[in-house]
């Protein structure tokens, strides 16, 4: 393995956010006396490419600017080499960020988590639909909280979590429980009407949302989390808790440990880091401790 740091950026991620927590990190990063090789895309399918090259140059570590979906794009690849990642959070959310514990206001602390961090083993979701299989990172939403994704890509105005917020709000007005059927490890489908269906390898999404509190990204574990139908009042009543992560003690919700989901449903839509993967069907599954990255040393501030 070569003793350079490989940076891979896309500048206009992130409504420009990215090009500019880049020249951050990178300045950080050569002032320490790093080596440093640049590789800067300016959209997912170059970015593709040059992750692929920035690790066939085999680095000592992956620096990767961006947010979920930036690491999402080119999660395949890096779960194929032994190159740890380094995270530099530019994205809308950044919810991996924080499931981390990494420096999500900081591109200068993330960056030196690059050259100070320890390895980190962590699972990575992956989606099976009709046109594919997709590694995800997050949570996979289906129902209200997908509709709500797909709103937010949407909307142009507000920026950051404030635009989710708008989002829900608009779907909410729209509100109409979906007839899923859902298949837990293999066992027999059954019939689980529901306002939304979330599976989580981390805890949050949406800039925060903490759905699956509780569940982490290395227990080689899934977190299916289920609302049962609810009119608007008492999902409005739902959601201060679901902004504390008290929800899940509701009788309302469900919540249980998994391996392999299936889920159908009429007009299913399936999000997963902020992207839509696919629809009307999918099973999710877990690969154990299939990506290493670099997270802060115990008793390092992590700048949340």
């Amino acid at each position: 393995m070569a003793d350079h740091i490989a940076v891979l950026s896309n500048p206009s991620a992130g409504k420009g956010r990215a090009g500019r927590e880049a020249e951050a990190a990178l300045t950080h990063l050569r002032g320490r006396g790093a080596d440093v090789r640049v590789f800067t895309g300016d959209s997912a399918a170059s970015s593709l490419v040059l992750a692929a090259q920035a690790l066939d140059e085999d680095p000592r570590v992956l620096v990767i600017v961006g947010g979920d979906g930036t690491l999402s794009g080119i999660l395949d690849l890096l779960c194929a080499t032994s190159v740890p990642v380094a995270l530099v959070p530019a994205g809308t959310g950044n919810d991996l960020a924080r499931a981390l514990g990494l420096p999500r206001h900081d591109p200068a602390a993330a960056a030196e988590v690059a050259l100070s961090g320890v390895a980190r083993a962590i699972d990575v979701g992956e989606i099976r639909t009709a046109g594919g299989v997709a590694p995800f990172l997050t949570i996979a939403a289906l129902g209200f909280d997908a509709k709500v994704s797909d709103r937010t890509n949407r909307l142009r105005w507000p920026h950051g979590v404030l635009r989710y917020y708008l989002a829900l709000v608009i779907e909410l007005l729209r509100l109409r429980p979906m007839e899923f059927t859902v298949s837990v490890d293999g066992a027999a489908a059954v019939d689980a009407p529901a306002t939304l269906v979330a599976v989580g390898n981390t805890a949050s999404y949406g800039g925060g949302m903490p759905l699956c509190i509780g569940a982490t990204a290395d227990d080689g574990l899934l977190d299916l989390v289920q609302v049962a139908p609810l009119s608007r009042v008492r999902l409005l009543r739902l959601f201060p808790l679901l902004l504390r992560g008290t929800h899940l003690s509701r009788r309302e919700v469900a919540h249980r440990h998994a391996r392999s989901v299936t889920v159908s449903a009429p007009g299913l839509v399936v999000y997963a880091d902020g992207e839509r993967i696919g629809e009307d069907e999918c099973t999710i599954g877990i690969r154990p401790a299939a990506l290493t990255v670099l997270v802060p040393a115990a008793g390092e501030s992590n700048h949340a």
